[in-house]
């Protein structure tokens, strides 16, 4: 009875543990995810920005292992730039030749897109209109209008997303980065 119980108890844990570490790998196949459309109107609005960001939502679609098709609305800050401009203000998302430190372009379209997740403890930070700044309302960072960390305990800067036109359509990709540490390390990709 003990060997059959320790057989079954073995099993059911095969079972359990393929979709638990399955569901904790980035999605996507190491490294890509899916692109979430931005609407025309939100296009418009990053256009006509100059020295405000553009807070764009849209909806994001997400699938689990064993749960189906879920959506939620997210939102995302878009500001517009001049490349090297950029460049010189944020150096820590750039090599030293001018190409992107990131698998990806930080500036595409003159316009970057940043998370709005605060890289300190994953709070949602809000753009501070008097103060002309970035705030993160948990533990009091700060960031410019490019995302240059000013002041508070986060570790970094603010984290850019993947921004593409595609067939005429401007996409996001929402990925997540490690809170509370200097390098940017992708924890998962949206997919």
């Amino acid at each position: 009875m003990a060997k059959a119980t320790t057989v079954m108890g073995g099993i059911i844990g095969v079972g359990l543990v393929i979709p638990i570490v399955g569901s904790l790998l980035p999605k996507g196949g190491g490294g890509t995810g899916n692109w979430a459309p931005l609407t025309d109107d939100e296009v418009k609005q990053l256009q006509a920005a100059t020295a405000k960001p553009v807070k764009l939502t849209f909806s994001l679609k997400s699938k689990d292992s064993y749960l189906p098709m879920q959506t939620s609305d997210e939102y995302v800050w878009g500001i517009k730039v001049d490349q090297a401009k950029f460049e010189a203000a944020r150096p820590d998302l750039f090599t030293k030749d001018g190409k992107s430190d990131l698998p990806y372009d930080v500036v595409n379209m003159n316009f970057v897109i940043f998370s709005p997740i605060c890289p300190h403890l994953g709070c949602r930070f809000a753009w501070d209109e008097s103060g002309n700044k970035f705030a993160c309302p948990c533990h009091g960072s700060q960031f410019n209008f490019d995302g240059e960390h000013l002041a508070g305990p986060a570790p970094r800067g603010l984290d850019p997303l993947p921004l593409r036109e595609q067939s005429g359509t401007a996409e996001i990709m929402w990925i997540r980065y490690k809170s509370s540490v200097e390098d940017r390390i992708v924890i998962s990709y949206q997919s």
